[in-house]
């Protein structure tokens, strides 16, 4: 522990200063204090920002400070993206949640698989958490080609018999729908509808350009805890083949994977999460219908997750409060977690979006403490 208070920069009245409090004391009580991490926490209520800080180093190596400027991959944080951009396909007619994969993508059918519908998919029901057989970590640089695998694989349980997390493969899977669909990708897609009209720095497919803004991020000292292993877990996560891998950190930011990849910052992930805290509107502009909005947060499946160790609700595309109780009091607050601690959710009945980013990693699945605590000092001064 270090007793060093960070510079801390950015927005919080009085009203929350106990949200500033617990962020510096997310760096006070690490190890390493402020010289290896940096993070930043925002918070947008009925669609003001309120909360908007940040502190640490983006680059502990170069000594280069955490700004407004820096972007983080959130890795399945960016779940919560992908699952708002199929909702403003929905919302224009493109798709229907219960529309049946196979009628836009007819190879899907195969092995029985042609009465998945969307929302399913999107609800971690499918039955691909990931490759059957194990594959070279480097096909995942080639969508096509993991699209085509995906397609004729066999799903890892009935469809019907309850969800198991995708980890990766359901950001290409949703991604092919959204291009077959809308004719654009999840990335163009993100930058024409949200991203430039909104003026929200978020990206699915980071372009060279903007590389040199990335935080730089330090591994968790432990893996995950998976529970029991089995052959569907070994798929989505612990086989050799179950990542991208291989090709280096400048092409994976570069390629699109909804599912894993989002660059961002808090912030435009906090307002963007807007549309689900403030009925369908961002900026004050109706971009969803209140339909909408139910029809992508409200319950797809519940239960014991095939992948995951816990008890999940899904959404279509969103992780629910119901029973996790990691994005404040409400059971119908909606979400996602990613990979080493990051998080971003909407609390309707609060009219309130969140979101926390950071560089330092941890081996909390879901939930992690440092956001927990964020959180906590956040519904407390409400």
């Amino acid at each position: 522990m270090t007793d060093a208070s960070p510079d801390i920069s950015g927005l919080c009245p009085p009203r929350f200063a106990a949200v500033k409090d617990a962020f510096a004391r997310n760096f006070t009580d690490a190890p390493e204090g402020l010289n290896e991490q940096g993070a930043r926490v925002s918070v947008v209520i009925e669609g003001e920002t309120v909360i908007d800080l940040w502190a640490g180093l983006a680059d502990p190596r170069a000594q280069t400070p955490f700004t407004d400027r820096t972007l983080v991959p959130v890795f399945s944080t960016g779940k919560a993206v992908m699952a708002l951009l199929i909702a403003s396909a929905v919302q224009r007619g493109k798709l229907a949640y219960e529309e049946k994969i196979a009628h836009l993508w007819p190879a899907f059918a195969a092995h029985g698989k042609g009465e998945v519908t969307v929302a399913q998919l999107l609800s971690h029901q499918a039955g691909l958490p990931g490759f059957d057989t194990t594959v070279d970590p480097a096909l995942w640089f080639d969508a096509r080609a993991v699209l085509d695998r995906l397609a004729a694989q066999a799903p890892m349980w009935p469809l019907g018999s309850g969800s198991g997390y995708h980890p990766v493969t359901v950001g290409y899977l949703a991604n092919e729908i959204h291009r077959l669909a809308d004719g654009r990708t999840m990335g163009e897609a993100l930058q024409q509808d949200f991203a430039v009209p909104f003026a929200l720095d978020l990206w699915i497919g980071l372009p060279l350009t903007e590389h040199d803004r990335v935080g730089i991020l330090r591994k968790p000292a432990s893996a995950p805890d998976l529970g029991p292993v089995d052959a569907i877990k070994t798929s989505a996560f612990l086989d050799r083949g179950s990542a991208p891998g291989g090709r280096g950190s400048a092409e994976w930011r570069s390629i699109e994977i909804p599912s894993a990849n989002l660059h961002g910052t808090a912030l435009g992930l906090a307002r963007i999460m807007g549309l689900i805290a403030d009925s369908g509107r961002l900026d004050g502009r109706a971009v969803l219908s209140p339909a909408v909005v139910e029809e992508a947060t409200r319950e797809r499946v519940f239960g014991p997750d095939k992948v995951l160790p816990f008890v999940m609700s899904w959404a279509a595309g969103f992780t629910r409060n119901r029973g996790l109780d990691i994005f404040g009091p409400n059971p119908d607050a909606v979400g996602h977690c990613g990979w080493g601690g990051s998080c971003a959710f909407a609390d309707p009945a609060a009219r309130l979006s969140a979101a926390y980013v950071m560089t330092r990693q941890s081996p909390h699945l879901i939930g992690d403490p440092r956001a927990q605590r964020l959180i906590g000092a956040l519904y407390a001064a409400l």
